[in-house]
């Protein structure tokens, strides 16, 4: 009797097996209506999630909404300092333009190194195998282009024109990794400390401002700047920001590594900035080259 029960067993175990997967086969087949045990399941499930995170999600929704409120009313006194600030910067900027003007009307200094005469020009032609090196723009010598001037964006310099025709120009962007594309800079803070752009980091994205003095202590978060010294770029475009400072293999220099204040990705509308100051020419001396900076 009792092997009788073990072989009952058994058998009930094998096809309950057998009932299962067909079961499971049956399910997985496509079918356009699903059984009724199958909707019954489904419709019973769904009305219980239904019946769960509705007020679940009322009440996750209403935290949620205090911390906003929270966020939004810290944010609020936040932005109010930040207008205040403005506010009397902006007093303080036009004072100082007011104080300048009439220094420069005593001195008898009508032009400085930071002023430029404005070219707007519209992107019309870009290589996508050279994508980060070069653009082309719509303004060329018949505009007043020159080789070495400075091309802007509403955000800050992406680099100088390096050939020109009578109707277009070729641009070449900071991001390019010619080593020959360097561009003197200040980096500005209680005192200016001076160095060149010089390599762009393709995977971090950064430009390299090299030949810092090692002494000179520069913090994360200063403006980078152009210096105007080159003779070819006016002074006080847009960089960058400072994110990391290095010591170079010898230890003699710094590095900083600036997040540029423009796109160099998606760039539709430039600025040609032509300088007012009369250029000269700047010989390198090691290569005989002419270079801008």
């Amino acid at each position: 009797m009792p092997q009788f029960f073990m072989n009952k067993r058994l058998i009930l175990l094998l096809v309950s097996i057998i009932v299962l997967v067909a079961l499971i086969g049956f399910s997985l087949r496509e079918r356009s209506k699903l059984s009724w045990p199958e909707q019954f399941v489904k419709d019973t499930t769904g009305w219980v999630q239904s019946l769960v995170s509705k007020p679940t999600n009322y009440v996750a929704g209403f935290f949620e909404n205090l911390q906003d409120l929270t966020n939004t009313y810290e944010e609020n006194k936040e932005l109010k300092s930040r207008v205040e600030n403005v506010a009397s910067l902006e007093a303080q900027v036009q004072e100082l333009k007011n104080d300048n003007k009439e220094l420069r009307d005593v001195l008898g200094e009508k032009k400085t190194l930071r002023d430029y005469e404005p070219l707007p020009a519209t992107v019309i032609g870009r290589n996508p195998d050279r994508w980060h090196e070069m653009i082309i723009i719509d303004k060329g010598k018949l505009n007043g282009v020159k080789k070495n001037m400075a091309v802007v964006t509403a955000n800050g310099l992406i680099g100088k024109v390096k050939n020109v025709t009578q109707f277009s120009s070729t641009v070449q962007l900071m991001s390019s990794m010619d080593p020959k594309n360097r561009i003197s800079a200040i980096v500005q803070g209680k005192t200016n400390v001076y160095g060149l752009v010089e390599g762009y980091d393709s995977e971090k994205k950064l430009l390299q401002v090299k030949a810092i003095p090692s002494g000179a202590k520069i913090d994360k978060g200063q403006t980078v700047i152009t210096s105007g010294l080159g003779d070819v770029f006016p002074k006080g475009l847009m960089i960058g920001k400072v994110v990391e400072v290095k010591q170079d293999q010898y230890g003699l220099n710094q590095t900083a590594l600036v997040k540029p204040g423009a796109d160099f990705y998606d760039i539709k509308t430039v600025i040609v900035t032509k300088r007012v100051m009369a250029q000269s020419v700047t010989t390198d001396t090691t290569s005989g080259k002419e270079t801008g900076s």
